[in-house]
């Protein structure tokens, strides 16, 4: 397979998994769809790790993001278990 064929799935996945982030933390229910509030949440978290809070905000947003992984993927085993075995 070509590279360029390659490297352009690749980027289609990481879009694709980038956006469901954003649908599984809520946001595009949250702002009704509204690109340019979207938009303009990013620009802000993006001008946060431009500044001097850069390093405390991605420990804290990677922890909380780490627990709510974690947290799913526990209801996630707990809806399994309950279902019994296949």
């Amino acid at each position: 397979m070509r590279e360029w064929v390659v490297k352009r799935r690749e980027r289609t996945k990481q879009l694709i998994e980038l956006g469901g982030l954003v649908v599984k933390a809520g946001l595009v229910d949250l702002t009704c769809d509204d690109r340019a509030t979207l938009y303009g949440a990013f620009l802000a978290v993006a001008d946060k790790l431009s500044g001097e809070d850069r390093d405390y905000a991605l420990v804290r947003w990677h922890r909380k993001g780490k627990r709510a992984f974690d947290a799913e993927q526990e209801a996630t085993r707990g809806e399994r278990a309950s279902l019994g075995p296949p």
